[in-house]
């Protein structure tokens, strides 16, 4: 109701400018028409060296002005001289500069103009460098429960949030937490899930962000979005920052000179100068996927910055299997279907890819108006993928 009132006032404020503005223009000559007897400017001239004139208003359209002794108003032309008034001044006249209805109403327009301009400037800062930007998850509802494999990764992460938890106690031992690790591996492999669960075990904050966040239509908004991550990062440690598509964002700097490019750099070195401006007793973790450590800024990955690098295989076959019997939960496989056959077929299949198939198969089977999947439908639904590349 309250959005809905603010609406109504603006459009009826709205309204009556343009009444005032339409008025201006339709009725200006009749609001603003000359007033009194009209004289030449000649005679007008003559009477001011004859001292005879009293005062003078000038105007755009014409000069108004009194005689000494009459109260009646005459008026003349205004012949735009930059010495007018120091002519009348000079001949003890008093004089009136009266601003007209045009010079008003433009200056109307200045002032919306600027505060038009100046908004917008405003919406599109607080749109694009909103506090909102980046949100924090107290919880993110995963744990390494939920991340079917990974057993070394997980065994790996474990002490690290060992470490994140208890920051002063590993410094007595020499100890320090990595700043950053970079999480290699083909699309589909569970990077985001693994990022989620790592920090639902740790019990940490969690910021998830990815290439795109960091994108935009302005130059120079794309490194304030980087400062504006890790700021908040620090005020909600321990933390886990978590980079998706890293390679978007952190790939090599060419100084080619394009304005892509110079964004490019910029995001880069302020990547560069945040992960060097904390240190790793701030309880501040950066996680980032990628899909190529190759294409990253040599600077960028560097001990110090990112102190490990962790491969995320595609899943082995006992991985799998566990796969296929979570993604078959709620569809009637066949006997022909057992997991541990599906997963010798599905050899190199990421994990997205094993999801996807076997929902295409219950859909394929469905439209065979049959309930029960079969392993002809799995390997329809796997040609179909294949055709798809």
């Amino acid at each position: 109701m309250k959005q809905n009132s603010k609406s109504k006032t603006f459009y009826f404020i709205a309204l009556i400018f343009l009444a005032l503005i339409a008025a201006y223009i339709f009725f200006g000559d009749i609001i603003f028409s000359k007033k009194g007897t009209e004289e030449k400017y000649g005679a007008f001239y003559e009477s001011v060296e004859k001292g005879e004139i009293e005062s003078v208003v000038i105007k755009s359209e014409g000069l108004e002005y009194v005689k000494k002794g009459s109260a009646e108003k005459f008026w003349t032309e205004n012949p735009e001289s930059p010495l007018l008034k120091e002519f009348l001044l000079r001949n003890d006249v008093s004089v009136t500069i009266e601003k007209d209805g045009g010079e008003i109403i433009s200056l109307v327009l200045d002032i919306l103009f600027y505060v038009i301009f100046f908004g917008a400037i405003f919406f599109v800062f607080r749109k694009f460098i909103s506090p909102n930007t980046f949100k924090v998850m107290r919880k993110t509802g995963k744990t390494f429960d939920d991340v079917v494999g990974m057993d070394k990764l997980k065994h790996d992460m474990r002490q690290v949030m060992e470490i994140m938890r208890n920051p002063a106690e590993y410094a007595k031992k020499g100890v320090r937490m990595p700043k950053g690790i970079l999480l290699e591996g083909a699309p589909g492999n569970g990077k985001t899930l693994f990022a989620k669960a790592l920090a639902g075990e740790a019990k940490v904050n969690f910021i998830p962000a990815k290439a795109t966040d960091f994108e935009s239509m302005f130059m120079a908004i794309g490194p304030m979005k980087v400062k504006l991550l890790f700021r908040k990062a620090r005020k909600k440690a321990p933390c886990i920052v978590f980079i998706d598509e890293f390679d978007g964002i952190g790939t090599r700097r060419n100084y080619s000179g394009s304005a892509i490019e110079t964004e490019n750099t910029r995001i880069v070195t302020a990547l560069l100068n945040e992960l060097d401006g904390f240190e790793s007793t701030n309880g501040v973790l950066v996680l980032a996927a990628t899909n190529s450590i190759s294409a990253l800024d040599e600077a960028l990955i560097r001990p110090g910055r990112f102190d490990a690098r962790v491969s995320v295989p595609f899943p082995d076959e006992k991985a799998r299997a566990q796969l296929i019997e979570m993604y078959s939960k709620g569809k009637n496989m066949g006997a022909d279907c057992a997991a541990d056959v599906l997963s010798k077929k599905f050899n190199g299949f990421s994990c997205a890819k094993i999801e996807s198939v076997l929902n295409r198969a219950a859909l394929i089977a469905g439209q065979n108006e049959r309930t029960q999947v079969t392993l002809g439908d799995i390997e329809s639904a796997m040609k179909e993928q294949d055709s798809a590349k």
